[in-house]
């Protein structure tokens, strides 16, 4: 029988703060705000060097995946129910109810999800740490997983088999 093998890591770090909105088919939320935090599991067998990966590397990849979201507003550009566009500086959102945003680009991240959930920017999380960390290829890494948390007890998980 071989053992499986796997590393966790959450450190107070893997946070961003970020305002939202979920909009479907006759729905939208009001735009609020959460203070995300993030976990990563990561499976896979033990390299000559005793690891399934660097933790260091891991810490490094979801920092940086957090900083480039942290005090933005989430803009999910593949949803059918929000015009997105770009002009001066300024993101502008038609809503499918009618209502409309105008915000500092700086102020936002457009990201190529269709619903700003729990469980779409755990998937997205997940998506970026494989390109950062250079998943598959490097070592034998067979799948990744993500938590991200927007309250304490609420939280969602994306795992990808690889």
């Amino acid at each position: 029988m071989e053992p499986s093998y796997s590393v966790f890591v959450s450190k107070d770090s893997f946070k961003f703060n970020a305002a939202h909105f979920q909009i479907y088919q006759g729905f939208r939320e009001r735009l609020h705000g959460h203070n995300y935090r993030v976990g990563v599991r990561i499976e896979g067998k033990l390299g000559s060097d005793g690891y399934v990966l660097d933790f260091g590397d891991i810490k490094k990849a979801a920092r940086l995946v957090c900083k480039q979201l942290n005090e933005k507003t989430i803009i999910p550009t593949a949803n059918d129910c929000l015009e997105v566009s770009s002009s001066d500086g300024q993101i502008s959102l038609v809503c499918q109810d009618g209502s409309r945003f105008s915000l500092p680009q700086d102020d936002c991240v457009l990201l190529p999800i269709a619903h700003s959930s729990a469980e779409e920017l755990a998937e997205y999380v997940c998506g970026e740490l494989i390109k950062s960390l250079k998943i598959p290829g490097r070592r034998q890494v067979c799948s990744i997983e993500v938590t991200v948390a927007e309250a304490p007890g609420q939280e969602a998980v994306c795992k990808i088999d690889l």
